[in-house]
């Protein structure tokens, strides 16, 4: 799910945004007109957009951008003559004035990526530290100096008895380096 948080400095920019994403069928309930306010809401949310004017009564969108909890993307809603004023821009912008076509391409295009990213990463095996990679390698020694192993034998036995057990990896070494070193 991606909430979508509209923050605008004039209150009507911003629910005129949010009518139109939801005619489009989006659920646009949150919307401020400061960057306190966005952020606030946004701290309480697992991620989305952030659909945002150039400046905020209390904040640049760069220093915004700056603040935005893990999970969220920015789009910025600003005039040709504002986005002239600062170089290499590294959010997705929508120049103003423009169409509720372009928000709600704008919008699905961000989604898709964040989609993409999200299986992608999924499809990543999570990163042991270097604490665990040791205590698994010194697990594998042990049980090829007492078992007679080979590295190989001796790994897929601790994978064996981490899925038997449903246990990690290096919880299953652990519990062979305590149970055998004694």
């Amino acid at each position: 799910m991606f909430d979508l948080v509209i923050a605008f400095p004039r209150m009507e920019d911003a629910k005129r945004i949010r009518d139109v994403l939801q005619r489009h069928g989006y659920a646009a309930e949150n919307v401020f007109s400061t960057a306190a306010a966005a952020l606030s809401c946004m701290n309480r949310l697992t991620g989305g957009i952030l659909i945002c004017g150039f400046r905020l009564p209390d904040m640049h969108f760069a220093e915004l951008r700056e603040c935005l909890p893990p999970g969220f993307r920015m789009l910025l809603a600003a005039s040709s003559r504002a986005l002239s004023t600062v170089e290499g821009i590294d959010v997705p912008i929508l120049e103003m004035p423009f169409t509720a076509g372009a928000l709600i391409d704008a919008v699905q295009d961000i989604i898709r990526e964040m989609r993409r990213e999200a299986e992608a990463s999924r499809d990543d095996p999570p990163r042991r530290s270097l604490y665990e990679q040791k205590r698994i390698k010194s697990a594998k020694a042990l049980l090829m100096e007492k078992k007679h192993m080979s590295e190989e034998e001796a790994h897929r036995y601790l994978q064996k008895c981490s899925m038997d057990t449903g246990r990690s990896m290096a919880e299953t070494a652990g519990l062979i380096l305590t149970l055998m070193s004694g």
